[in-house]
């Protein structure tokens, strides 16, 4: 019998599940999450949150243990609590299993890439790969395809996952930079937050120069952490920045927006996270990331929104294509 499992009943976990039943002829779906969630208490209760309706092939657990038979496990939860759940996952035996992370960001302080995170909490022998890249909910679940990018250290192991997961409704795509896509994928939250700034300011000529400039900037990270700055030009970023510098649906963009208003979003945004894991790095190593530092000033440190944000801009002349 063909199955999968997912550990978090959030808007993107609770998709992928539907996705894995309805479009991977998954014949059973496996969706774990805290009992206590309130996102999970609304699948239990109706079937269905505001995006989707459960199919009958998803099942919904309240215990972990319940979940780790299957040997693909999508993990799609805040990125900040991925150690904790890491910790707990080691005191099961899931020797061999491969975890697919689904979500987008670094940990703080120290902007740990999230497959760090788990080789760090669990002694046993497992893979891991990583999603990234382009879609929104509520676009995939109105049929609109799109593409996207796994990657993995274990070639073997992105082959198996793409293999499962791959559809006519999103194209998986080989990465072919661990490290990069998982840094190029957490930090376009951090930009998105920026573009929702200008949207909320209403600069939005300078929503060109913010996508010009911050894969050159993201790139500098990347390189530092040892992957290919031109990863950043690839699905996981760049290739994202549709969905999240200008999409409605994004949770970074209108985080950004509404502090630009002054307002309080009220959802999880990764990238207001992340941002202060990047700030964190970019000072102690010297990283030349003026978009995240002027960001962080607005952000973490209630400066001028129009002033800091304007600086990012206002830099000394230098000529466009300088080296990473």
């Amino acid at each position: 019998m063909a199955e999968i499992s997912v550990i978090g009943s959030g808007r993107w976990g609770t998709f992928l599940a539907w996705y894995a039943a309805n479009h991977c002829k998954m014949e059973r779906v496996k969706i774990y999450s805290r009992p206590d969630s309130p996102d999970f208490i609304e699948l239990k209760t109706t079937r269905k949150n505001q995006y989707l309706t459960l199919s009958d092939n998803m099942f919904l657990y309240e215990k972990i243990a319940d979940v780790l038979d299957n040997d693909l496990i999508i993990i799609s939860i805040g990125s900040q609590h991925l150690r904790s759940l890491a910790k707990e996952l080691n005191g099961y035996n899931i020797a061999g299993k491969t975890f697919l992370l689904a979500m987008k960001g670094l940990e703080e302080p120290e902007a740990k890439i999230l497959s760090t995170v788990m080789r760090e909490e669990i002694s046993q022998p497992i893979h891991i790969a990583t999603l990234g890249g382009p879609g929104h909910v509520q676009d995939y679940i109105k049929g609109v395809p799109s593409c996207a990018v796994i990657d993995s250290d274990e070639e073997d192991v992105k082959e198996r996952v793409v293999h499962t997961l791959q559809s006519d409704l999103i194209r998986f795509y080989y990465g072919a930079d661990f490290i990069g896509n998982q840094i190029g994928a957490a930090l376009k939250n951090v930009i998105g937050i920026a573009a929702g700034i200008l949207d909320g300011l209403e600069w939005y000529g300078l929503k060109g120069a913010l996508m010009a400039r911050a894969p050159v900037e993201v790139g500098r990270f990347i390189k530092h952490f040892g992957g290919n700055p031109m990863t950043a030009y690839g699905l996981s970023h760049l290739g994202d920045y549709e969905a999240t510098l200008f999409s409605k649906h994004s949770h970074n963009r209108m985080f950004g927006e509404m502090f630009a208003k002054g307002e309080d979003f009220g959802k999880l945004a990764e990238g207001y996270y992340t941002l202060k894991a990047v700030k964190n790095i970019a000072d102690k190593e010297n990283i030349n990331m003026p978009i995240c530092q002027a960001l962080y000033k607005a952000v973490y440190e209630k400066a001028d929104v129009k002033q800091t944000i304007r600086s990012m801009f206002d830099r000394d002349l230098k000529h466009e294509f300088e080296q990473f």
